[in-house]
């Protein structure tokens, strides 16, 4: 496939930088202040343009999570999707690039809006109408990347974001780590993305520009019945009900939906991608184009509320289920700190052995030298890779929490009684309920500040008791409600 000039040159070796030239310190030109969030390949920063005091985003991507050659291209590319997209009034916008011998960072616009469901749920009203607006600034911003050659390849709710408190805020879309530049015709075959969202082409790993139409019809699905429209109790339970493509329309709120949103919404998750409606048909559409086609009236109260919940747990989790994606499990920190000895069995040991100098984490040397006296016959780049699947707050070692979530199977962090655990992790008094202080206080660890707590609480403290969530609920929400793992995902095998 082609790139746009400028990227490194190609060659076997590991490149020496991302960028093509040499850069300033990016601390020379901006004031780098609180962290606004972390995902699995960088942290995302408040930054402050030290001339003329304006904030912006800062995105750090450590570079000793780049393995190889094509990882720094990957985040080449990215750079390169967002100069791209650059003019387009709904796209985040890239201000500049700065590199050390440490990090790369891409200074962004900052969005300070909130997330697209987090708006929906603080304004309250909410219509038809209010759907196909949203829906009418996701497909344009599909159809500007489709024209412009670029696939986005992880279209969800959480990558749009408001550029501002203001009510007429426009909608912007972020974080391009996943998009490919193509060519008409090219075929792509890994699967990427995340679960709700995964065109079912996706999965069978033959797939082009359609699967972005896919994802917005899922998140139009969403906007209109609170619930995602293909939902397991596992990720390949999520999977097999992609492939066979069912969608309810039969269910609450569906009767009072209008027939031409249900129309649309079939086009958009046509499982046949050929049949499937392009960006372009999607803006064509008459309940896009007709203010009066999308009715005004409010939608069904159960509609926000089921949004709300969705919102709400998602976030939850995150804390409850820190997920580190690997190639053959999904590991739970919080949940791993909670197993017993008998559980952890030799684990410990091991952690022990493996850190020489009883230091309570374990650095990359200590690690290859530890696999080494095992036997192990891992080459440098793939115990790198482990390293770095494992870190999970980017410290550059391991901690013994972070080693178990690393180690223990998926399916003995599913069990009920260290669910319970998990729960425990939250109720700090061991009142056997979590109140908002007790969220609060996970929320700070957690770095989440944008979690609306009394949101959370209405919606998950069914029972309304004492403001708290009683250990049922709790484990609904995790194990019941929505699939245990909601995490985006890179690469895994049906």
């Amino acid at each position: 496939m082609d790139q746009s000039s400028g990227q490194p040159p190609h060659g076997s070796s590991k490149p020496s930088s991302v960028l093509p030239r040499k850069t300033p310190n990016v601390k020379a030109h901006y004031r780098i202040g609180k962290k606004l969030g972390q995902g699995q390949f960088g942290t995302t920063y408040l930054c402050v343009d030290a001339a003329t005091g304006r904030e912006y985003a800062c995105k750090s991507i450590p570079k000793r999570k780049l393995l190889c050659r094509e990882d720094y291209e990957d985040v080449w590319r990215e750079i390169q999707i967002m100069h791209h997209l650059s003019e387009h009034p709904n796209v985040v916008r890239i201000k500049g690039t700065y590199e050390d011998p440490v990090f790369v960072h891409l200074v962004m616009e900052l969005c300070a809006g909130g997330e697209l469901f987090d708006r929906i749920i603080q304004r309250g009203h909410y219509s038809e109408r209010k759907a196909a607006q949203l829906i009418k600034t996701i497909a344009g911003v599909v159809e500007a990347c489709h024209s412009l050659g670029v696939m986005h390849r992880d279209l969800k709710p959480e990558n749009f974001l408001f550029a501002s408190t203001d009510e007429d805020a426009a909608l912007k879309a972020t974080d391009f780590g996943l998009s490919v530049f193509y060519k008409p015709g090219d075929t792509f075959s890994d699967v990427v993305g995340s679960p709700y969202y995964v065109a079912p082409e996706v999965l069978r790993k033959y797939y082009g520009p359609e699967a972005d139409v896919w994802s917005a019809g899922v998140i139009l699905y969403i906007l209109l019945s609170g619930v995602p429209p293909f939902w397991a109790e596992t990720e390949a339970g999520i999977f097999k009900e992609i492939l066979q493509g069912h969608i309810d329309f039969e269910s609450e709120p569906w009767p009072c939906i209008s027939d031409s949103a249900k129309d649309l919404i079939r086009n958009m998750l046509n499982k046949n991608p050929k049949k499937r409606f392009t960006a372009h048909q999607v803006l064509c559409h008459p309940w896009i184009v007709d203010d009066k086609v999308a009715p005004d009236r409010p939608l069904d109260s159960a509609v926000l509320s089921r949004l709300k919940q969705f919102s709400a747990m998602n976030k939850l989790k995150k804390m409850a289920l820190k997920a580190i994606p690997s190639p053959n499990s999904y590991s739970k920190l919080v949940i791993a700190e909670s197993l017993s000895e008998e559980e952890i069995g030799g684990l410990k040991e091991l952690f022990n052995m493996i850190d020489t100098d009883n230091s309570g984490t374990i650095t990359f040397d200590e690690l290859k030298d530890g696999l080494r006296r095992v036997g192990s016959e891992l080459m440098e780049s793939e115990i790198q890779a482990l390293m770095n699947a494992a870190d999970i707050d980017n410290s550059g070692t391991i901690d013994y929490g972070e080693f178990l979530a690393a180690t223990l199977h998926v399916n003995k962090l599913e069990r009920d009684e260290n669910l319970v655990s998990a729960f425990s992790f939250f109720d700090k008094d061991g009142s056997g309920y979590i109140t908002v202080d007790e969220l609060s206080q996970a929320c700070r660890e957690f770095g989440l500040d944008d979690v609306h707590l009394d949101d959370m609480i209405k919606e998950i403290d069914q029972n309304n008791v004492c403001a708290g969530l009683v250990m049922i609920n709790f484990l609904d929400m995790i194990q019941i409600s929505f699939p245990l793992h909601s995490c985006s995902l890179h690469v895994f095998d049906l």
